[in-house]
């Protein structure tokens, strides 16, 4: 699959994703927690990212970037050839968490992880349940996050994005034969 592209209303966004990437990310939310944990997700996917969001509040980059982001994954996500789900259970030191996908068409997240009372690098950490909302709407995916282990609320974020990136690589790559055959 292609890089496919997204770009927002009067060039406020602009997103485009590389499945067949390396796991290099260009990203610019205005958040460098954000933008951090998109490069995580890039490497764990070996997705090429490039994520530009114009300035604005928080809440509202964070749903943009989520939403962009989805919207430019969507195609290689629900592509006939493409596995359509995936999951991966990742830890990032004594954080475990795990993200089970799937390409449904039905967009929802479903989540254990109340970080909301906690704050990383200057984000506010609901914000981050935000941007899982908006990219599960803009992917058009049944996303499930489930927190294992975790204290430290900078791990249990590592540990989300991590897993996120590994279970989008599952699911956006090509069904096996027996898949395609039994389908």
């Amino acid at each position: 699959m292609a890089a496919t592209g997204y770009a927002g209303e009067e060039g406020r966004l602009q997103a485009r994703v590389d499945v067949d990437g390396a796991g290099r990310a260009t990203v610019d939310t205005g958040i460098p927690v954000l933008d951090h944990l998109l490069t995580l997700l890039a490497e764990h996917a070996s997705f090429d990212i490039a994520l530009e969001v114009a300035p604005e509040e928080p809440d509202a980059e964070v749903a943009a970037a989520g939403r962009a982001l989805g919207q430019a994954l969507s195609g290689a996500l629900h592509a006939e050839s493409a596995r359509g789900h995936g999951s991966a259970a990742v830890p990032a030191d004594e954080a475990l968490a795990q993200v089970a996908l799937e390409a449904s068409g039905r967009p929802l997240l479903v989540s254990n992880v109340d970080l909301s009372d906690m704050g990383v690098g200057g984000l506010a950490t609901d914000l981050v349940a935000r941007f899982l909302t908006q990219f599960a709407e803009g992917a058009g995916l049944t996303l499930h996050v489930r927190l294992i282990e975790g204290r430290d609320t900078q791990h249990v974020l590592e540990a989300i994005f991590k897993g996120l990136g590994a279970a989008l690589a599952q699911s956006s790559r090509p069904r096996g034969r027996k898949e395609t055959d039994g389908d």
